[in-house]
Formats: structure tokens, sequence, C-alpha cells
């Protein structure tokens, strides 16, 4: 998604919910989508701080629960450890790398949501489906990562 289209998304998402365009939120939507990684907040703090050397932890907070409540991107919640924040927004899972500490996304096709949401006692209706994968990547895609 190029610059633009970032900003056109991000202020119809806000405004949709009554809420402006602020050049924090910029800060940190963009610094969320400029690396795929599932960054935590203190991750996210460390990249805004070399754009906005002002900017504070609590904004930092502040503008990613906003983010959050306007559906530009999700918590990502693994066992007690820190939150971390994905963009992507289509129904997929995350793959756990135990080692690294890594996230990936995994995506699921329709078939696979419909099939889970079968298995599911007869009058549940999930509003999300949140899968998480634990594991170890292996030594290629880990060679092949650190080559970039």
């Amino acid at each position: 998604m190029n610059n633009q289209a970032t900003t056109d998304t991000l202020n119809r998402k806000l405004a949709q919910t009554g809420l402006r365009s602020t050049r924090q939120r910029e800060v940190v939507y963009n610094a969320i989508l400029s690396k795929r990684d599932h960054p935590t907040a203190d991750e996210i703090f460390a990249r805004v701080k070399q754009d906005m050397p002002t900017i504070s932890l609590a904004t930092v907070y502040n503008c990613l629960d906003t983010l959050v409540h306007c559906d530009l991107v999700k918590q990502v919640h693994l066992e007690r450890k820190s939150t971390r924040y994905c963009p992507n927004l289509s129904e997929h899972a995350h793959f756990h790398d135990n080692d690294s500490g890594e996230v990936y996304d995994i995506p699921l096709d329709s078939e696979i949501m419909d099939h889970l949401k079968k298995r599911l006692p007869e009058n549940f209706n999930p509003s999300s489906i949140n899968i998480t994968i634990r594991g170890n990547t292996t030594d290629e895609l880990k060679e092949a990562e650190s080559s970039n």
C-alpha cells in the first residue's frame, strides 16, 4: 500500500468512528505497516522515536488503542507476554517461533474458516477466531531471513 492509500485508509477509518487523523497516529500506523513483524508497543515506540523524538510511550499506547478500535490493526496476545500488533486484517492464523519469538502470518482461506465455524456447538456465533500455532522454523528459513 502506498503512502497516500495508507493515509486515506487511516483517515477514512478514523472518520467512521468520529475521530480525526493526527501526526502521532500516522507515525504509529506507518511504523506498524513498515515491517510486518507484529511489533510490541515498546518496539513501535523505538521506531517512532526516530521520526518523532518528542513522542511518549503513553501516546504510542493511546494511538495503538485507537488503531485497534478503528479496525486498522489487531491485537495479538501470545501467552502472558507483551501484546503485539498486526496490520493484516484478513482471516489468518499466526505461527509463533519458540526459539526466536518471531510471529508469522499464515493465510486461512474461507473454506477453513467455514469448517471451523461449523465445528462449534449450536447457537455459538463467533465474532472472530484466533489461531496461534507454536513451534520452530526451519534452519533454511532462518538463513533466508538473516540474508535479507
